[in-house]
Order: C-alpha cells, then structure tokens, then sequence
C-alpha cells in the first residue's frame, strides 16, 4: 500500500491554473457550509492557493432544512463578492444545489433556478435512498429546458451494488459531477473506488470541491488513491466550459 501511494499525486497538485470551482458553499450562514465571512475569506483564499480563481458557489436548496431561494441567494453572493474582491479579486457566481423532491417540482414550476452556466442545474437526492419518482423528477427538469448536473453520485451508496442505475441516470440525461475529495478517500474507501469506476466507464463529466468548511481544504494535501488519474485530469480540464 504505501508503495502505491508513493506513486501518487497529491489532490491539490492536479488543480491547473485559473480553474472553476463549480461546486461550494462558499455564502457565509446560509447553509451548512461557511458560517461567517471570515471562514469564507479562508476557504477561498486557500482553494485559490490550489488553483482555482473562479468560483461558482452552489448553496443547498432543501425544503424546510434550507429554504433559500433565487432572490436571497443572489443577494448574499453580491454582498459577499464586495468583500472577496476587495480581498483577492476573484470572481464569484451564484449558483444552487437542488434537493430532488416534489417540493424541487413545484419549485420547477414557479421559480427561477440558479444555474452553474446557461441551463445547466446542479441538483442532488438524499443519501438514504433515491426519490421514489427519481425519473420522473429528471425528465420534468428536461422539459422544463434545464440540463440536470447530479452532484456527487459517487456518493450514493446503494447504487454501489447496482452499477447499471448509473447508467440509468446518464441515459436519462443526467451529467455527473465528482467531488474532488472522494479521490482521496475522504468519504471513504467504498465512495472512492466507486469515483474510479465511474472515471474508468468515462461517466464523469466535471468535478466539484463541494468545500464546506477547513477539513475539507486539509483534504487536498493528501495524496489521491484513485488508479484513473489521467480521466481524472480530463474530467478536471472539462470545468473550464464553465468560465464566465
């Protein structure tokens, strides 16, 4: 084993110059990500220290957990893009991360989503099971003109025994966005080789930091025990369709 990761790079070392974070919760208290502006002065200053210098923050939109909106999103990235210009200089877009449920649906319906670039929405389900009319959800999401983003499928554990429901969702229309840090073996060693797998059939398509708080940027000092590194590298470069 360790002669295995003797070979391999470590997580922020893979991160190009200039490239575009598409998932974080980066917005101060709004979520279980920053809590103050301080934290999100840390958390992008550190990541910009990798690389990246774009940063499109994808605050959850979750019923009553966090029942945040277009309009207050938008307002606290304004806010919060004055102090991290004044700091760093560096861009920041708001964007969301969508719970799947029927309240997602009605909210299809009635509300203006917040996207990472043009149609493109990033969205996600519960890691307890998948919703009963997941397809149902992803087709609504298409007919409603957007093109669905599932964050972190590497995550969701009880389609790591049922690999074909990856390719369910990917015929269904869904792109896959990997966290950066399942690489590492962050969430653990099931989630990462299941992240291999999926970069081994090339089903991933972007990847995200999806960073909360200080942990996760001490996540990206550590070495990455993936066997994909060169789909990881690809699915990496692809982020740049993103720049704005």
């Amino acid at each position: 084993m360790l002669s295995f990761l003797k070979s391999k790079p470590v997580l922020k070392d893979l991160i190009p110059a200039n490239h575009i974070d598409i998932h974080s919760h980066l917005l101060p208290g709004i979520d279980d990500g920053a809590k103050t502006i301080d934290e999100t002065l840390f958390l992008i200053k550190s990541l910009s220290e990798f690389g990246m210098k774009k940063f499109i923050t994808s605050p959850h939109v979750m019923n009553t957990i966090y029942p945040n909106n277009s309009k207050n999103i938008e307002d606290l990235c304004t806010s919060t893009s004055v102090m991290v210009l004044q700091n760093f200089n560096l861009p920041l877009k708001a964007a969301a991360e969508y719970f799947m449920d029927d309240v997602f649906l009605e909210k299809l319906k009635s509300d203006r989503l917040l996207t990472l670039k043009d149609n493109f929405v990033l969205v996600e389900m519960s890691y307890m099971n998948p919703p009963i009319n997941l397809y149902d959800i992803i087709f609504e999401i298409q007919i409603a003109g957007y093109k669905p983003v599932l964050a972190h499928p590497e995550r969701y554990f009880y389609f790591h025994k049922s690999f074909d429901a990856y390719l369910k969702l990917k015929k269904s229309g869904c792109l896959f966005q990997l966290n950066l840090l399942s690489t590492v073996g962050y969430y653990g060693a099931d989630v990462a080789k299941t992240a291999d797998q999926l970069l081994s059939k090339g089903l991933i398509d972007y990847v995200g930091s999806d960073v909360h708080h200080k942990n996760h940027i001490h996540a990206f000092f550590q070495k990455i025990i993936l066997k994909e590194k060169h789909a990881l590298e690809a699915a990496i470069s692809r982020n740049q369709f993103f720049s704005f």
